[in-house]
C-alpha cells in the first residue's frame, strides 16, 4: 500500500509519521525539502492528543512544556480575572515550539525505509494512480485551486502577532493566562522557565500598519520581569471550513479542511483528531484486507465534517462574544463568563471539550 501526501508542513510531516508507523509507504511531494518553520509560533497539545501523539507518531515529551493553570481576564473590568482552569490530577495541556517538533518528525522520517521526499512536479504531470490515496496538505497546490477552492471562509479583520518573551527565571512558570483587551486577545503561553510565547490577535484591517507590539505586550504583562523580547512575526487571521474533503482518492487535510482562530489554540489539535480518525479507518481496511480507495475519503468526511463545522463555529462564537467593541456588552459578557467559572460542572465540561474536541 502507497500513499502520497503534497505539501511539507507539520499536519503532513505528523500524518506521514503515522502512516509509516502502520507500514504503509508513504512519499511526500513538496517544492523544498526543507520545512520553512518560524521559530516564534508554537503549539498548544492537549493532554489526550499527547498521549495519542506519543503512542502513534512520535514521542515528544522531552520537548513539551506543561500547563496546569489557565486564567482568563478582561481589560475592560479592570483585569479582573474572569474564570479559571486548573486540573488538580493531571495536566492541561503542553506547549510545544513548532520548530523543535518539526525537526524531530524530520529527522525520524529520513530514516525510515518507508518514507520518501520527493520533487513537486505539478498536478499534470502527477499520476494519482501510482498511489492508493492522495492526501492534499498544501494549500497553494494546484490540486486545491482544482478541487478544494469551495469554502465557508470569514476574514477577522485582525492580524496576530507572535513572539517569544525572555524573561527573569521563574519557580513554577507552568500557568498560562490570556487578556482580552479592547484590541483583541493576548495570550501569554510558558514554554520554558525563562520563556513566554505571546500571540497577540489585535483588531485591524491594515496588515502594514506600524504598532509598537513591545509596549503592549509589557503593558498587558502580568507576571513577568521581562529581560528581552524576541523577533516579532505576522500573519492576518481568517477562519474557513471546506465544504467538500475529497475528489475521488484525493483527501484535502489539515488546514485545507478548517482554520481557526489562534484564541484557544486548537488548530493543531483539530488535525491530530483528524489523523486518529483517519488512521482508524485504514487500518480497519488493512484488517479486513480491503483497498485503500476513494471509500477511505467518503467515510472520513461523514464521520468528521459535522463535529469540525460545529466545534470551529464554537471558537468563533467564543472570539466574536469578546470582540464586541460596545462597552456595556463587554461588561455583561465579562459577568457571564464569570459566574460559568464559577459552576464545576460547566467549567469541568469546558475543559473536557478542549481536551477531546466534540464527541458526537
Amino acid at each position: 500500500m502507497k500513499v502520497c501526501i503534497i505539501g511539507n508542513n507539520l499536519t503532513s510531516l505528523a500524518l506521514a509519521k503515522a502512516l509509516i508507523n502502520k507500514e504503509i509507504f508513504v512519499d511526500i511531494f513538496c517544492k523544498n525539502k526543507k520545512v520553512n518553520v518560524d521559530k516564534t509560533r508554537t503549539i498548544g497539545v492537549s493532554k489526550s492528543n499527547i498521549d495519542y501523539f506519543n503512542k502513534n507518531i512520535s514521542n515528544i515529551n522531552k520537548i513539551l512544556w506543561p500547563i496546569k493553570k489557565i486564567k482568563i481576564f478582561s481589560e475592560n473590568s479592570g483585569y479582573e480575572e474572569l474564570i479559571r482552569f486548573e486540573d488538580q490530577e493531571r495536566d492541561l495541556f503542553s506547549i510545544v515550539k513548532n520548530d523543535k517538533i518539526t525537526n524531530q518528525l524530520c529527522l525520524e522520517l529520513k530514516k525510515n525505509e518507508f518514507f520518501n521526499f520527493k520533487e513537486d512536479i505539478g498536478y499534470k504531470s502527477f499520476d494519482k494512480n501510482n498511489y492508493d490515496l492522495v492526501i492534499n496538505c498544501d494549500s497553494k497546490h494546484e490540486i486545491t485551486k482544482r478541487f478544494f477552492h469551495k469554502k465557508f471562509e470569514k476574514e477577522y479583520g485582525s492580524i496576530a502577532f507572535t513572539t517569544v518573551i525572555n524573561h527573569k527565571k521563574m519557580k513554577f512558570n507552568n500557568t498560562a493566562f490570556q487578556v482580552f483587551t479592547n484590541k483583541g486577545p493576548i495570550a501569554f503561553l510558558p514554554i520554558s522557565s525563562e520563556k513566554t510565547s505571546i500571540v497577540y490577535s489585535i483588531r485591524t484591517k491594515n496588515f502594514n500598519t506600524e504598532i509598537n507590539i513591545g509596549s503592549l505586550i509589557k503593558k498587558y504583562n502580568l507576571s513577568y520581569e521581562i529581560k528581552n523580547i524576541d523577533q516579532i512575526s505576522k500573519f492576518k487571521l481568517s477562519s474557513l471550513n471546506l465544504r467538500y474533503y475529497y475528489k475521488n482518492n484525493i483527501l484535502a487535510f489539515g488546514d485545507l479542511l478548517h482554520k481557526l482562530h489562534p484564541l484557544a489554540g486548537q488548530g493543531f489539535n483539530m488535525s491530530i483528531r483528524d489523523i486518529s480518525r483517519l488512521l482508524e479507518i485504514i487500518s480497519d481496511k488493512v484488517k479486513l484486507g480491503l483497498p485503500l480507495d476513494e471509500s477511505v475519503c467518503v467515510e472520513f468526511q461523514n464521520i468528521t465534517k459535522s463535529r469540525n463545522f460545529i466545534f470551529s463555529e464554537g471558537i468563533d462564537f467564543i472570539y466574536e462574544s469578546f470582540n464586541s467593541k460596545n462597552r456595556f456588552k463587554k461588561s455583561f459578557i465579562d459577568k457571564s463568563v464569570k459566574l460559568i467559572g464559577k459552576n464545576k460542572l460547566i467549567n469541568k465540561y469546558f475543559k473536557k471539550i478542549a481536551d477531546i474536541g466534540l464527541n458526537l
